[in-house]
């Protein structure tokens, strides 16, 4: 899979969500950015990600997804820190 495939994938299974992907074409890294993960715990952010990429999991397309999920506010205060 290519990083462009996976960021598609995430932001269109989770409605205004920004996606920032990087990865070697089966292992990947996601940094997404979501109103939908306001008063979510982070497991439940995860496994928000998660089920926009199950099925290229099932099929293994796409071994491994480190994920760090933010809302808006979060982001900004992590960006200002410098940490992603």
């Amino acid at each position: 899979m290519e990083t462009e495939q996976v960021k598609a994938l995430i932001e269109a299974g989770i409605a205004g969500s920004q996606a920032t992907v990087n990865g070697d074409g089966s292992h990947f890294n996601a940094v997404v950015v979501s109103e939908a993960f306001a008063g979510k715990s982070p497991v439940q952010r995860q496994k928000m990600v998660y089920a926009t990429v199950t099925e290229q999991i099932t099929s293994g397309a796409l071994h491994a997804l480190t994920i760090k999920a933010y809302t808006p506010d979060e982001w900004e205060k992590a960006r200002k820190l410098q940490v992603s």
